[in-house]
């Protein structure tokens, strides 16, 4: 006889589960009063029982047997118990607590009386009752006191006590599944989820367990903080049969989240959206045909196994997604992710480790036995002022914090509980994983109470026997932490290589078989003991545990190892040099040996090979034991250094700089030194002096910092300094005055007081990147410039809408207004932008600037919409004199003249253009088509697979051989001349050359950091489908890949032809659908497609800009940028070469591919070949780019988030080449529409006005 959990199995292979709708909502329409919830037991209740809806499975049973009924009725396979709040913490409300047992077997006893009668009706659709468990109304990871970040108002075990009494009398009840829903706080969840398997595990049952969570806002993460993959990763200790989410969103928002859970989860998925959102009323006024839209999109993109829906859905609703879900059958289902044994942790934000991960390092500060700083403000009580240990590790780098309380002066369990409460109120902190240390169980326990995350427990061990040891694990596993296992047992440490391999053997074998421990998440210590000691014995320590290391992770599957380094050097005590370089060393061949992990101080590693020769010599000899002499060699070394040190001589290496010769000049040369050299050592010193010098903080702007600035300046017009010389300067600037602003702002409100103007700037400026687009290096790099030269500017950001940037200038009062933009959509934007400014009333001058602008759209389309200045700007370096000259009263008037009379003249010239130009009819560009002789060169081979195919954390390193260079140095404004222009030949040009070097130095210094350090990722998609033209109009078929001799459609790409006429009578006109074989031909064709990002540049941006360094804001982003094209580069090779593999044996090198010199196109939507930006659309719905890699379409202008990103579609026959599509007339605008079915024409030539070709 099968399991419930294979008959659930059997089920949601062949089609999708349906759960029931709102309960409360059903509940409100039979508007019951006072009575109704007391009945006749319970009429002296002491309290009202109006509103406690779960009361009325005792007092009104018939009404909920008919709700759930009437779900049952409208196609529901699982209806949820009335028990939302029936948990003692909730009933508490209503002094209700001793009714609990009660309720939920009354609760259970009502829906299984339902269900039963169902499934009697029909027995081949058997109907399930879920046991609800509610998240209650309190919070066991959040404060309800803001001043008392660490309190709580329930605690881990008043939670898990709830939910076990919930869970026996739903059982008792008749219940087939537990479901613990809508959370908002994982720990709760865990609560739940320990409850659940401690039941299970004592009344030896199999119920499977079901959860959903809530994120509670659009930022997606729960109310407690957590994203939906470390919400899962915290729960899958549990053996859940499926994890979902409900509640708070509608589907459309609740959308990538769902998505983001299917991706992951190695268990089925479930949804059960609100019907949209509330109105002001507080009604959900969805339809069930609306809602059952939106759920398609889930169904079609395969990421749910059961619907269902929340609050303000009835079973109208449930019969609508019923009938939708029965459309659905395999292939089309959600399969779940296959196990992986990648080792997942979580704080609020999830920790991946796989192979290709770097050693994590485990951060050992907040360790009384670690750090002495931290003992001490513990013993002090001082737990807030420890928080800043905690912080500090994060921001060094720390990928997990090792938590410790173990002092005999302390209680170590309420120590642990403070501290990690109030960890848990510090996202910053919070977002990484937690070690809970100690050597006693019940403080381990105690800290396992209080995350929220999957921790690590360090540890348990054999010392006291089999039987100890796995009751702690079990005990381990239920809280859902990984752990790590000393290499101890009943006759103690391990010391040589095989008692650790042997003892790490057995408690894996029990771990794995007995307990059910998931392999990855099992850490092994082998004992990292002291060398160096006197001892021989001891001498060859640290090759036990390296050797030990390799056969652990060569014999144990997946298990990983771990160690406390600063173990190793404690016969060095005192002496930091040696005991820092030699943990650099033995970690250098322990990494190697496969030690994944390490309590270790990251900070103070120097790196291997940057260690004194000598030093490195004498340290590894002993660290592996070499010789007999080794150890002696290294302790005599040592003696020396401690006899310098008792002589007062300094051994852990020089701690001052040397004294420039720069720094004997004057505060004022110093400053001015220090400005055109781009140096912030002294900065914070020499800005003081000068202040004590001047009297007057605004005089050392004005004065010493202003004069540099103008050096600084002038070099810069006189192109003698270049553009990131410049940004250097500027964040040397922003320092100086970052440590003026206290002493301003003092002065500043005296001047106010006295009346006079507070202002010291040459004028103030405005600047934005418009609405729908998300570049805005360029902006950056004016805003420096402009700043250099003394002006202030108020930098609103990216995608900032019209009216946003009007009540800024406004309220600022601002002198100049700045639209930046690098997408076409962007040139609508600064459009309707003019338009608003000319409607509110603005005077302001308005620059125009980014990639795409031109003066002669900035003439045609901008100026006739905004009567007062409005001027292109080409680039950062005539920003100044094009803000200086519109500021100025007495140069303005006679400036824009000259602009006006240019412009007049560019929209002459263009309108002249229009005329002139000549169209042939799209029915005649179709017939004047490239004609392709298919018969002598067919479709190339089918791709080595079809669908999709997600590349995750993409190795950096491999795409540094394809970045292409010479458009990084566009960037920063360096251009060589010829014969010197592009990489690597800037490097010789006599002017720009050096600085070329010195930029190309500093780049590739940071990429080796972020390649190193992992400070970005890269991510992607490429998909491959079936395809044929269809010739009478432009548009590509794609066909589902899944069965692709049925050549079902699932979407189209549209093309755009060729139309303005050419001289050559011969020449063919093109669109991109002419590179695939026409259906009627009766073959198949293919194509390709692909997404591809580099994340995390914008957040590394930010914190640098945080820091006053401009310079590595911009360059993270140049990098970026740079990165995302290298991607898109090596991924179209990969596919020539290996996924479609038409060109298996191509040879090019890096120049070459640079210059396509290979097969095949991969044009874009929004570039030359296809101008039109909407075609991203159908691409990310049909490969579900958006949930499969994160790479979101911003929308209106479909612009690509994260900015450094690439897209495109592959074709590979010879013939396919690149293009312009170039201007087109109205016939085929008309055209087009019918093809993409708009029906609005304003919208279609706003879509497709960078290519019209009439007025």
């Amino acid at each position: 006889m099968s399991t419930l959990r294979e008959t659930l199995d059997a089920i949601l292979n062949e089609r999708i589960m349906i759960i029931d709708g709102a309960m409360g909502t059903m509940i409100q329409r039979y508007s019951l009063q006072e009575e109704d919830f007391r009945g006749e037991e319970f009429k002296d209740w002491s309290c009202d029982l109006k509103g406690n809806n779960d009361m009325l499975s005792i007092t009104r049973p018939e009404i909920i047997i008919e709700i759930h009924e009437k779900y049952l009725e409208a196609g529901a396979d699982i209806i949820e118990t009335n028990t939302f709040s029936s948990t003692k913490i909730s009933q508490a409300d209503y002094n209700a607590q001793e009714l609990v047992y009660r309720l939920n077997k009354a609760s259970a006893e009502c829906a299984r009386k339902a269900a039963d009668k169902y499934t009697k009706l029909n027995p081949s659709k058997p109907r399930f009752v879920a046991g609800a468990l509610g998240p209650t109304n309190k919070t066991g990871s959040i404060s309800p006191s803001t001043e008392d970040p660490g309190f709580r108002n329930i605690t881990f075990d008043d939670l898990r006590e709830a939910y076990y009494e919930q869970i026996e009398g739903l059982v008792d009840g008749g219940i087939d599944l537990l479901l613990i829903e809508t959370i908002f706080d994982t720990l709760n969840a865990k609560a739940a989820a320990f409850a659940c398997m401690d039941y299970l595990e004592k009344h030896k049952k199999q119920i499977p367990i079901l959860i959903s969570g809530t994120i509670t806002d659009l930022a997606g993460r729960t109310l407690s903080g957590q994203t939906p993959e470390a919400f899962y990763i915290s729960l899958m200790h549990s053996n859940m049969f499926s994890i979902g989410l409900n509640c708070a969103l509608g589907t459309k928002a609740m959308k990538p989240y769902i998505a983001e859970l299917s991706n992951i989860a190695e268990c089925y998925v479930s949804a059960y959206p609100n019907a949209g959102l509330p109105d002001e009323m507080g009604q959900y006024r969805q339809t069930p045909e609306e809602m059952a839209a939106e759920v398609k999109e889930f169904l079609d993109a395969k990421y749910v196994n059961i619907i269902g829906g929340c609050c303000g859905t009835t079973p109208s609703h449930i019969r609508a997604l019923a009938e939708l879900a029965a459309k659905y059958k395999p292939p089309h289902l959600r399969e779940k992710q296959p196990i992986s044994h990648t080792m997942k942790l979580s704080g609020l934000e999830p920790m991946i480790y796989t192979k290709e991960s770097n050693f994590i390092n485990i951060g050992e500060r907040c360790n009384v036995a670690g750090s002495i700083r931290f003992k001490k403000l513990v013993l002090e009580n001082k737990f807030e002022d420890a928080l800043a240990i905690a912080r500090a590790q994060v921001e060094a780098g720390a990928q997990v914090i090792d938590v410790n309380f173990d002092e005999g002066l302390l209680d170590a369990k309420s120590s642990m509980r403070k501290f990690l409460n109030l960890i848990m109120s510090e996202p910053e902190i919070a977002k990484i994983p937690i070690m809970v240390d100690s050597s006693k169980f019940e403080v381990v326990e105690q800290g396992l109470k209080c995350i929220q995350g999957k921790g690590i427990v360090n540890s348990i061990s054999l010392k006291e026997g089999e039987a100890d040891f796995i009751e702690k694990a079990r005990t381990v596993l239920k809280y859902g932490a990984a752990v790590v296992v000393m290499a101890f047992d009943e006759q103690g440490q391990a010391t040589d290589e095989q008692r650790k391999v042997d003892i790490c053997t057995r408690a894996y074998r029990i771990l794995v078989d007995q307990v059910g421990f998931r392999p990855e998440d099992i850490i092994f210590d082998p004992n990292i003991l002291t060398i160096a000691t006197g001892l021989e014995e001891h001498n060859n320590y640290a090759v036990e545990f390296i050797n030990a290391t390799k056969r652990i992770k060569e014999t144990l599957p997946y298990a990983k190892v771990t160690g406390g380094v600063s173990n190793l050097s404690f016969s060095f005590r005192g002496l930091n040099a040696i005991r820092e370089s030699m943990h650099s060393v033995f970690l250098y061949h322990a990494i190697k040996a496969g030690m994944d992990m390490g309590i270790v101080n990251a900070g103070a590693l120097p790196i291997y090979d940057e260690i004194e020769p000598k030093i490195l010599e004498l340290e590894e000899a002993a660290i592996l034991n070499k010789g007999a002499d080794a150890t002696e060699n290294l302790l005599a070394f040592a003696q020396e250094l401690r006899e310098k040190q008792t002589s007062g001589q300094n051994v852990d290496g020089p701690k001052q700089k040397e004294v420039l010769q720069w720094r004997e000049a004057s505060v004022e040369e110093r400053l001015k030194h220090a400005l055109i050299k781009g140096i912030v050592d002294f900065i914070d010193e020499d800005t003081e002096e000068a202040r004590q010098v001047l009297q007057v903080p605004l005089k050392v702007i004005e004065g010493p910092l202003m004069a540099g600035m103008n050096v600084v300046g002038d070099l810069f017009g006189a192109g003698k300094m270049f553009l990131p010389q410049v940004i250097k300067s500027a964040r040397v600037m922003k320092k100086a005055v970052k440590y003026l602003i206290p002493f301003m702002e003092k002065d500043r409100q005296e001047k106010i007081q006295r009346g006079e103007s507070a202002s010291s700037h040459n004028g103030k400026v405005l600047l934005a990147t418009v609405k729908g687009d998300v570049h805005d290096i360029g902006k950056n790099i004016v805003g420096i410039v402009l700043a250099c030269n003394n002006y202030e500017v108020i930098d609103l950001g990216v995608m900032i809408p019209a009216d946003q940037i009007i009540k800024n200038a406004i309220e600022k009062q601002v002198d100049v207004i700045g639209l930046s933009g690098l997408i076409t959509p962007s040139l609508d934007e600064m459009v309707h932008v003019a338009k608003e400014m000319q409607k509110a009333g603005l005077q302001i001058p308005l620059l125009i600037g980014g990639a795409t602008t031109s003066r002669t759209h900035t003439a045609v389309k901008i100026c006739p919409q905004y009567e007062h200045p409005v001027v292109h700007v080409l680039d950062a370096s005539r920003s100044v004199v094009v803000v200086s000259n519109l500021i100025k009263e007495n140069t303005r008037d006679e400036y824009m003249e000259e602009i006006n009379e240019l412009y007049e003249d560019l929209r002459t010239e263009h309108y002249d253009s229009l005329h002139e130009r000549k169209f042939i009819s799209i029915k005649d560009a179709r017939l004047r088509r490239l004609e392709i002789d298919w018969s002598k060169q067919p479709p190339v081979k089918e791709p080595s697979f079809l669908g999709e195919k997600v590349l995750n954390d993409f190795p950096l390193d491999k795409l540094v051989s394809h970045i292409d260079w010479t458009p990084f140095f566009s960037v920063w404004q360096i251009k060589g001349k010829y014969p010197h222009r592009g990489y690597p030949k800037i490097f010789n040009d006599p002017e720009v050359g050096e600085e070329a070097k010195k930029l190309y130095e500093n780049a590739t210094k940071m990429l080796k950091d972020v390649i190193e350090n992992k400070k970005l990722v890269a991510r992607g998609v490429v998909g491959f489908y079936p395809a044929n033209t269809d010739e009478t109009l432009d548009d590509i078929e794609i066909y589902d890949p899944t069965c692709p001799e049925q050549k079902k459609s699932i979407g189209k790409f549209h093309g755009l032809r060729q139309q303005a006429e050419k001289e050559n009578r011969d020449e063919p006109y093109i669109c991109m659908s002419d590179f695939i074989i026409p259906k009627s031909s009766g073959k198949t064709d293919y194509i390709g497609q692909f997404a591809v990002s580099i994340f995390g540049a914008e957040e590394l941006s930010k914190k640098y800009l945080e820091e006053d360094d401009d310079y590595s804001s911009i360059m993270i982003k140049a990098l970026a940028d740079r990165l995302a094209e290298a991607f898109a580069e090596l991924l179209h090779e990969i596919v020539r070469k290996d996924y479609w593999a038409y060109a298996p044996e191509e040879q090019l090198e890096t120049e070459d591919l640079l210059k396509v010199k290979y097969q095949g196109i991969r044009p874009a939507p929004g570039y030359p070949s296809q101008p039109d930006h909407t075609e991203k659309e159908t691409m990310w719905r049909i490969a579900n780019i958006e949930e499969r890699t994160g790479i979101k379409l911003i929308q209106d202008s479909l612009a690509m988030w994260p900015p450094s990103s690439v897209s495109g579609l592959y074709f590979a026959h010879p013939e396919a080449k690149y293009f312009a599509v170039g201007k087109i007339n109205k016939d085929q605008v008309q055209d087009y529409m019918s093809r993409k079915e708009w029906t609005d024409l304003e919208y279609a030539e706003k879509r497709l006005g960078s290519i019209l070709g009439y007025q």
